[in-house]
């Protein structure tokens, strides 16, 4: 079968390595992770396994340790690479990728001196460094330990030997359980890019000084493993073309090292950003690239590499969310590869799918917070918000629910992303379906989100679920109001109510004017927003919404009635999200009052009063937008108990609790899943 992603779909051998596609799976940390000694288990091949049956051709496992006693950065079950113990086990994930014509690939790093926090680290001691330095995170563990701040520990050069020969070790070691090539973390700050950058390396012998003597090290590590590892083996080498940080490594001083380390290197996978521990609050961006940045966000290094070094061999990474972008990409010579994260963890089948011709069924990632905790703080690693089979692996080991053992006649009651990922796992389980959505529209609260220009994720994600919803089997009746009379007469089985929340309107004086209206409403078609915009509400909603009417030339005062803003969830302060805001509306002059309280809006003002001390004063405003929060329509989803058998009606998404699309999701498919 011919596919129109014929780049993308065009095989290429490196040294005898036979690649079927140009696709990865970047590495994304390690997975379902080692056991106590640092081996690959049973359930971390399994949590790779969806990738690799997917499609792409190569599966990289991030952040593995050449000596988990000296860089431990991600916890007691980061994989360890440092005895030949590690080869059997390691053997079951590579033999799980080739099953499916995937190679299975380690992303080997050794972190330097961006170890984790000292009490955590395995070493009991700050960590090794081309010279000794205080780190700025190291000073905030001091003082919050009431201790002396530790440098980090200068390598001596016979450390600088034994580090050299444990990455070649580690490479080796992969070879041996059955890869055909490595990854070589040598960005964001680990220990490689280190070496090269002047930050870290103040040495003043050969491994210092000069561009040459702090490549040293890297292309010392290159050969040494190119020497045990033999000819016919793959080394692909990770940079961050540019660190994104005054005083770190910038794009000129990576096109500076890919010059002296190029011939040593098969690929160099095109990175950015930085893991940096050097300021507060720590930050990993832009490496996780949330939905305030744009998309393919790093594309343009590797595009400025290829005309740097004509015929070098490329992957690029961040941002890239699709097929259609990958083909773009090696079509137009920016890269030999595509790698994806987020995209693949949001869709495992994201290749096949394109290469069948069946994209209109690819589930895209909305690139929210799957590598961090939810707004309540809940963590599980690479929990997707649109994939609820993601971390539940060995439930649902074919991606797939099981037919239900008594086919039941089911509704489900709003077609937002609950409504929708129900209505579609109770088809899969073999029921009679049928879906009311009051609105012409299916998509709920996604349909405001998306009208955010910068959210163009989330409207992908909801022309996803249109998509399914006009492929399903269930009998779908949008612009029908459900209500208890309707569903008592059909006699349903069972009821699933995902009837969603409704903005809360303040109880302010003047808020019914016609000039004032919920923030999301600001971007609908038609809406007319003056000069001067008052924002009521400082969460993200409020936040976005400023920003982008900032954007536009409004002139913008936020109010929020707490001390700080409250910018957690999918836009969390880890992956740069709320930090990138913040310093949005610092530069696009958004005003900002904390500790104020709304007293009265006029017709081109707004009337504020400091909650401390009382002061009074007044905003102009000609456009006045409240976002203060959702009300969970929990008594309207509850009508519905007496329309079905009591305990067969379950209220799932915003109604039940206000989680997000991750929480509306997941909830869903487990009811629905176990109906």
């Amino acid at each position: 079968m011919n596919s129109k992603f014929r780049h993308v779909f065009d095989p290429i051998e490196i040294r005898g390595v036979y690649y079927k596609n140009r696709l990865e799976f970047a590495p994304p940390g390690c997975g379902g992770g080692g056991d106590e000694r640092g081996f690959v288990t049973p359930r971390f091949v399994e949590y790779f396994r969806p990738f690799a049956k997917g499609g792409a051709a190569v599966i990289n496992v991030g952040n593995v340790s050449i000596d988990i006693t000296e860089c431990n950065d991600e916890g007691p079950t980061q994989l360890d690479m440092r005895f030949d113990e590690c080869i059997p086990p390691l053997s079951t994930f590579a033999m799980m990728c080739r099953t499916y014509g995937a190679h299975g690939q380690l992303e080997i790093n050794h972190c330097g001196a961006t170890q984790g926090n000292i009490e955590d680290s395995l070493a009991g001691e700050n960590g090794w460094a081309p010279s000794p330095i205080i780190t700025a995170a190291e000073r905030v563990r001091a003082r919050e330990q009431g201790r002396a701040p530790l440098p980090t520990r200068e390598m001596s050069k016979q450390k600088i030997e034994e580090t050299v020969q444990k990455y070649a070790n580690a490479a080796l070691r992969c070879k041996k359980a059955g890869m055909k090539s490595v990854l070589f973390h040598g960005a964001h700050g680990n220990l490689l890019s280190q070496f090269f950058s002047t930050y870290y390396n103040r040495r003043e012998d050969e491994y210092g000084g000069s561009a040459r003597n702090r490549a040293r090290f890297a292309s010392e590590v290159l050969d040494a493993t190119r020497e045990l590892v033999g000819e016919d083996f793959v080394i692909e080498y990770r940079i961050s073309a540019d660190e994104y940080k005054r005083g770190r490594m910038r794009f000129k001083d990576t096109l500076e090292f890919i010059g002296i380390v190029r011939d040593k290197a098969d690929i160099f996978h095109v990175s950015g950003g930085l893991h940096d521990p050097q300021g507060e609050p720590i930050v990993m961006g832009p490496m996780h690239l949330p939905y305030t940045y744009g998309q393919m966000y790093n594309v343009h290094w590797a595009q400025d590499i290829k005309k740097a070094f004509p015929g070098i061999r490329l992957t690029t990474v961040g941002a890239i969310k699709n097929i259609e972008q990958a083909e773009e990409i090696i079509a137009g010579g920016a890269a030999d590869f595509v790698a994806y994260m987020r995209a693949l963890i949001a869709d495992p089948d994201m290749p096949h799918k394109y290469a069948e011709g069946r994209e209109a069924d690819h589930r895209p990632c909305i690139r929210c917070a799957c590598m961090y905790p939810d707004k309540f703080g809940s963590f599980e690693f690479g929990k997707c918000s649109v994939n609820p089979f993601k971390g539940r692996e060995a439930e649902y080991p074919e991606n797939r629910v099981p037919p239900a053992a008594v086919r039941k006649k089911a509704a489900v009651v709003g077609g937002g992303p609950a409504g929708v990922q129900a209505m579609l796992t109770l088809v899969e389980r073999g029921h009679d379906v049928t879906l009311y959505e009051r609105e012409a529209e299916i998509g709920g609260n996604l349909i405001f989100a998306a009208r955010d220009p910068r959210k163009e994720d989330v409207k992908q994600y909801l022309t996803y679920l249109r998509n399914q919803t006009a492929a399903t089997k269930a009998r779908v009746l949008t612009g029908t109001e459900a209500t208890p009379e309707l569903l008592e007469r059909e006699g349903y089985d069972a009821i699933l109510v995902a009837v969603g929340s409704s903005p809360i309107k303040p109880n302010i004086p003047g808020i019914n004017k016609p000039h004032v209206m919920w923030a999301p409403d600001a971007e609908s078609e038609g809406a007319t927003v003056g000069a001067d915009v008052a924002v009521i509400g400082g969460g993200a909603v409020g936040v976005q919404t400023a920003v982008q009417l900032a954007m536009e030339g409004k002139n913008v005062t936020l109010v929020e009635i707490a001390g700080e803003l409250s910018l957690g969830g999918s836009v969390s302060r880890l992956i740069g999200g709320a930090t990138n805001l913040e310093q949005e509306m610092v530069d696009l002059h958004v005003k900002k009052l904390l500790k104020h309280k709304v007293e009265e809006i006029g017709d081109n003002f707004v009337a504020v009063s400091d909650i401390e001390t009382g002061e009074q004063k007044e905003i102009a405003a000609d456009t006045v937008l409240y976002c203060v929060g959702m009300r969970q329509r929990a008594e309207e989803g509850q009508a519905f108990r007496i329309c079905a058998p009591n305990t067969r009606v379950y209220l799932i998404g915003d109604c039940s609790d206000q989680a997000e699309i991750r929480g509306a999701v997941h909830g869903a498919f487990t009811v629905a899943s176990e109906l």
